[in-house]
């Protein structure tokens, strides 16, 4: 493989992190963020979309609910980023790792693998996990990041995009998650895919595709 795509919630960190910790976070900061930077244009581009997105409903509401139903929507995924990136400034958050995740990057890196990593999370959110982890600053690994801007993760034509994105034919691409419907449309796309079942999250294994238990369990 040239190239390995990772997902990070239940495959590099612990799911436990994410709604325990991240969610919370963002979701007690969110009306006093809002008020203190809605002029940002950055923020004002993404309220108004959220407004477009939930017409008749207030922004705060509508970005409240789709937190608690753990929503895949841009302009909510890109205010949790901007959240979050005051939380890790403040050292009010950290980073969770699986402890083999880092070792096997450096790894992979050193060989010559490109990384990457597609997730859910914005890209400004990714960075800030890899770049305040628990094992310190690993962005440098990396050699891009995608989030649900490039597509949906679980339709065949967003990896598609990726393997174009980051020049590299899908075959030499191997695509690393926890979740079976998310390997199936990157199967699709023609990628090489591996399951990464971890207990600790109550993963069931798949009956479709390979699956490891950890990152050193890997040699790609």
């Amino acid at each position: 493989m040239r190239a390995v795509i990772t997902d990070i919630e239940g495959t590099t960190t612990p799911i436990a992190f994410v709604h325990t910790e991240l969610f919370p976070y963002a979701r007690a900061h969110l009306s006093g963020f809002i008020a203190a930077h809605g002029d940002d244009p950055e923020v004002a581009a993404c309220l108004a979309e959220a407004a477009l997105l939930a017409p008749g409903q207030g922004v705060i509401e509508a970005l409240l609910a789709w937190m608690d139903a753990d929503a895949k929507i841009t302009p909510l995924k890109t205010l949790q980023g901007l959240i979050w990136n005051q939380g890790y400034a403040r050292g009010a958050l950290v980073g969770r790792l699986y402890p083999d995740v880092p070792p096997a990057l450096r790894r992979w890196h050193d060989r010559g693998v490109r990384l990457y990593v597609y997730s859910s999370g914005s890209e400004a959110a990714q960075r800030l996990i890899f770049g305040h982890s628990d094992a310190g600053d690993l962005t440098t690994l990396f050699s891009g990041f995608f989030d649900t801007r490039i597509g949906q993760k679980r339709a065949a034509e967003s990896y598609r995009a990726i393997a174009r994105a980051i020049g590299v034919s899908p075959g030499e691409c191997l695509f690393l998650s926890d979740i079976e419907e998310e390997l199936d449309a990157a199967g699709e796309a023609g990628l090489a895919v591996c399951q990464v079942v971890r207990p600790a999250d109550g993963t069931i294994a798949s009956v479709r595709h390979a699956w490891v238990p950890d990152f050193g369990a890997l040699s790609p």
